[in-house]
């Protein structure tokens, strides 16, 4: 019990000029389940990719049973006993259960698969996790619980002696997430070494044995979970004061702009209720699954609210799409640049005045000097690292990717701009310059909606937090009384 299973010291991976991870240290052992602690960008699942042969790091080791060994790819981890429950399940749907429990290492003799031992053989192996799935059910019909228990008796298949759970409850119910621990529980009882990834503390009390917390690529604290209280792992999570990494400018709040009313598209989110002024900076927190996405979709249009209603400047507003959202003045900058923010064929230019196309056209013809102009002016004003506007946005880095996806919307003159996790992915460097921008945007009466999954940064940046849970609005805290501690409580029910 005392020799680790596995260990890991020193892993160290970088992509181009950034670094995801730095000093990466972690140790499970036979029969305990660890969990992996961190904000978004911490290094989390890079470690994770590592781990399941994904990634090859650049520096470091990893032992498994004392012994050194090298993973190149996810086969080499199959062959090692490393088995991953993704998050994002990576699942066959137009398959069987049986054929996606066996998928890779179906039985077969001759050439020829032997329906009924594997049919058999994936009964008993959901057998063991009390579970009455049809194994010839086709995988699309199950419920994404029932998903979740095919890809664990996948791992039981392949007899994994390491099972990594990357966010495995959130999207389930309470009951389905109670399910799922006591299955947790059942591995390590059989003496597996569990990694069990997750935002809500209440389940990394319940089921670990162990924690390991990252931040900005490093491993920052590990120990017995018995040991630990909610306030020094969040102590451990966020690290540094926030008001010195970033740059929030004084800014005069004014009046209101837009006030949301009992706002409901169930299941997704209900009854949510909220004041936007300007000058301000409102951040919204939750974990996956809260709702605060699909809160932002139906304020821009892009879908349709069942129950209240949407006032700006206290006039009620009937969006029927995202154009009538642009015409009053909201915008919205979506988490997924790449497949919803940006068209990467095209050049800086196209993407930038795409929606103000019709301010730069005289006769019907598009004026593509002032056009240039006012692409170059926005180039300028965001940093934007290119060659010229005329270059495509899918050369870009990351960052400056969402610039250029900034620099389309602001060109639009909007009253409320919405961010939903504007810095997701991006460099240091280019945070700096987005958070500036988000400052100085307010100071000349903006008025601003942060969707953020990263703690430090709605801490850093926000005038007002709201906390999202389950499709709800559990708290509301003005920046001097938002505090890590309590808002992961009312975004975990802790």
């Amino acid at each position: 019990m005392n020799t680790p299973l596995l260990r890991l010291s020193g892993i160290a991976k970088s992509f181009g000029g950034v670094r995801a991870l730095t000093r990466g240290e972690l140790e499970l052992r036979s029969g305990e389940v660890t969990a992996l602690i961190g904000e978004n960008g911490a290094g989390k699942s890079t470690l994770v990719k590592i781990l399941t042969g994904v990634y090859t790091p650049d520096a470091g080791q990893i032992e498994i049973d004392g012994r050194a060994v090298s993973i190149r790819s996810p086969q080499d981890a199959l062959r090692l006993g490393i088995s991953v429950i993704h998050q994002e399940r990576v699942l066959f749907e137009d398959l069987t259960v049986a054929e996606n429990i066996f998928a890779g290492q179906t039985p077969a003799k001759a050439g020829i698969i032997g329906w009924h031992n594997l049919y058999t053989r994936a009964a008993a192996l959901l057998a063991q996790l009390e579970s009455r799935i049809d194994p010839r059910a086709t995988l699309m019909r199950l419920s994404i619980a029932e998903k979740h228990l095919v890809q664990i008796a996948r791992a039981l298949s392949q007899d994994a002696r390491i099972v990594v759970m990357d966010e495995p409850t959130a999207a389930l119910s309470h009951h389905e997430a109670e399910d799922l621990l006591k299955i947790v529980r059942r591995l390590k009882s059989e003496g597996r070494a569990v990694l069990y990834i997750s935002h809500k503390f209440e389940e990394v009390f319940a089921v670990a044995d162990r924690y390991a917390t990252f931040r900005d690529g490093a491993e920052v604290g590990s120990g017995r979970i018995a040991d630990a209280t909610l306030d020094n792992l969040v102590k451990l999570m966020v690290g540094r004061p926030v008001d010195q990494v970033f740059p929030k400018l004084d800014a005069q709040i004014g009046a209101e702009v837009l006030r949301v009313e009992g706002l409901s598209r169930e299941p997704e989110f209900a009854d949510v209720s909220f004041t936007l002024r300007r000058g301000e900076i409102l951040g919204v927190y939750g974990l996956v699954g809260a709702g605060r996405t699909e809160v932002m979709h139906t304020l821009f249009g892009l879908s349709k609210a069942r129950a209240g209603r949407l006032l700006l400047d206290g006039r009620e507003l009937r969006l029927r799409g995202p154009e009538d959202a642009v015409r009053e003045g909201i915008v919205y900058v979506p988490e997924d640049r790449q497949t919803q923010g940006a068209i990467l064929s095209r050049s800086i230019c196209d993407n930038i005045t795409l929606p103000s196309l019709g301010g730069f056209a005289r006769a019907g013809f598009v004026q593509s000097k002032r056009e240039e102009a006012a692409a170059q002016d926005w180039v300028a004003r965001l940093q934007v690292k290119c060659t010229s506007a005329q270059q495509e946005v899918g050369s870009l880095s990351g960052g400056n990717q969402q610039k250029v996806v900034l620099a389309r919307w602001l060109l639009t003159k909007p009253r409320v701009l919405i961010l939903d996790e504007p810095t997701k992915g991006i460099d240091v460097g280019s945070k700096a310059v987005v958070h500036r921008l988000m400052s100085e945007l307010v100071q000349q009466g903006l008025a601003v909606i942060m969707v953020s999954s990263e703690l430090p940064e709605i801490l850093g940046m926000s005038d007002r937090v709201l906390v999202m849970r389950r499709g709800r609005i559990r708290g509301s805290f003005e920046r001097a009384d938002a505090q890590a501690e309590t808002i992961l409580r009312a975004a975990t029910d802790s």
